[in-house]
């Protein structure tokens, strides 16, 4: 009788596959980072020898730890090792100001951060702030070598019986100068991502090249389902058009996972064509909106199916989009995901008639538990139909058309998503607000040819000192920018007499959006 397959289990944990794989094909490469690769033996030891080393250092199951570091084939392994301890990881985006790092540690009651020479010469400044040890994934100085905090070689940890409900990860959904929110996935949640993947082919013999961070969960929902299932992950530390193409055809990828940005940067690349890419099975998207004209040039150009995610990462509902079997459905999102419940509801919470425009909720069996330590942010994130069922709001304003497929109109919150990261315009507000100069600050997401989107503030001076700001935008920007993350920073200032208002006061930031002209090269 033919054994059976593990990932059809109700539940199982990444470790355990990655285990299998481990012993039926030893050699096969798991992990490649340019001149580097690790095998699956290789990569199960390792995760061995950081399972043991957390728990040398008492650190229990469901407790946390926060990696804040360049992609590596060593961030890769100690990640899937606190996996195999129960401990939850934390990935932190070193793009964050210094200030928000320190809050997400302390948030996340990290009890070590894993970082690299570059993140801890950032984290310097607030190194005070971080209760913390530091482990230095390069073996840099500003903390404990990994090598030398690693345990020896051939350790074994004590097994650990994970459970559904433990957490995974804490994902912070912005890395900015507000409170961050940390979004708890369980395990099980996690499970169900890997298990609905092999609808999208990752197997044993896929190769996906991966582009984008490790700390990002556009990257993990596509690293985990290719390690977990006996594939190839080819890592990039930073993403460049011309060495994606290179490697895409070096290694013969068959997946990848981009933000709309990326692919825009790909298709205009003068070499695009000039490159056999026919290996690529499947080539996915999300984190940001996704042009019509994009998609419809891929499938022109481009090899292989296409396929967009619509969801958050809070998780709740998710909607799919397979390009290559619908290019009529272009300008949507997709049509919700086998049982995955997707509703629309008005600002009362009432669903709304088919065909009518609402804010997206969803409920699936891919959920977050909440967000860390924040259960008022948590509540305010759902919504419950009458029979009590938990959706999560996306704060996303869509219509379902006559076939079930979703359109978005337009983002209640005013997130920002530029370079596929997240961007809260109230945080950048916060800080212009602190010069002395300014009266009032709204900021705005523009389109932008290199990253989709970009913020832009309009800004009011205070009474006396027009003339100071009016001659010195270009200062009053460079002035926020420093304070700022690197993915938040501001692409232009527009000084204004006044900021548009509706009859109860609200900013209308469409307007702003509306009358901004945009300089050639944004």
């Amino acid at each position: 009788m033919k054994a059976a397959d593990p990932i059809e289990q109700p539940f199982g944990t990444y470790a355990e596959l990655i285990r299998t794989h481990a012993l039926a094909r030893p050699g096969h490469p798991a992990l490649i980072q340019d001149q580097r690769q690790v095998s699956f033996a290789t990569l199960d030891a390792m995760m061995d020898r950081v399972a043991a080393t957390l728990q040398r250092e008492g650190i229990r199951p469901t407790e946390a730890v926060a990696i804040c570091a360049a992609t590596s084939l060593e961030y890769a392994a100690v990640f899937l090792g606190a996996l195999r301890a129960g401990v939850a990881v934390a990935p932190l985006a070193p793009s964050s100001t210094a200030q928000s790092l320190a809050d997400m540690a302390a948030n996340a009651e990290a009890k070590l951060v894993f970082v690299d020479a570059t993140t801890a010469q950032e984290l310097s400044a607030v190194r005070g702030d971080i209760a913390a040890r530091f482990v230095t994934l390069d073996d840099s100085a500003d903390g404990l070598a990994f090598s030398r905090w690693l345990a020896p070689a051939d350790s074994v940890p004590k097994p650990v019986n994970i459970r559904p409900e433990w957490p995974f990860n804490i994902i912070y959904s912005s890395g900015t100068t507000g409170t961050p929110k940390g979004i708890v996935q369980p395990h099980g949640m996690r499970w169900s991502h890997v298990q609905r993947a092999r609808l999208q082919g990752y197997g044993p013999d896929a190769v996906t090249l991966i582009a984008t961070p490790l700390y990002s969960n556009t990257t993990l929902v596509s690293f985990f389902p290719t390690v977990t299932l006996g594939g190839t992950v080819v890592l990039m530390a930073k993403f460049d058009a011309a060495k994606y193409l290179a490697l895409a055809e070096q290694h013969r990828a068959t997946h990848t996972m981009l933000v709309p940005v990326q692919y825009q940067r790909l298709m205009d690349h003068p070499d695009f064509d000039r490159h056999d890419l026919s290996s690529f099975r499947m080539k996915l998207c999300t984190s940001a909106p996704f042009a019509a004209a994009l998609k419809a040039d891929i499938l022109r150009r481009w090899p292989g199916g296409l396929v967009e995610y619509y969801g958050m990462t809070e998780g709740g509902g998710t909607c799919i989009l397979a390009a290559h079997e619908h290019p009529d459905k272009l300008a949507t999102v997709g049509a919700p995901a086998e049982g995955h419940d997707i509703r629309l509801i008005d600002e009362a919470g009432r669903e709304v008639a088919q065909g009518e425009i609402g804010e997206v909720v969803g409920h699936s069996p891919a959920m977050m538990s909440g967000y860390h330590r924040q259960p008022e942010k948590t509540r305010e994130a759902e919504w419950y139909a009458p029979d009590g069922k938990r959706f999560i709001r996306t704060g996303d304003v869509g219509r379902f058309d006559a076939d079930g497929f979703l359109t978005l109109m337009d983002r209640r919150k005013d997130m920002i998503i530029s370079g596929g990261f997240n961007v809260y315009p109230s945080d950048l507000e916060a800080v212009l607000i602190q010069h002395p100069a300014v009266a009032e600050a709204a900021v705005v997401g523009v389109a932008s040819q290199r990253w989709g989107e970009t913020p832009v503030a309009f800004v009011v001076a205070r009474v006396g000192a027009g003339n100071t700001v009016k001659c010195a935008a270009m200062q009053l920007r460079d002035w926020a920018n420093q304070r700022l993350g690197k993915t938040q920073r501001l692409a232009a200032i527009v000084i204004v007499d006044a900021l548009p208002r509706s009859a109860i006061g609200k900013i209308l930031k469409r307007e702003l959006r509306d009358t901004f002209v945009p300089p050639a090269d944004l």
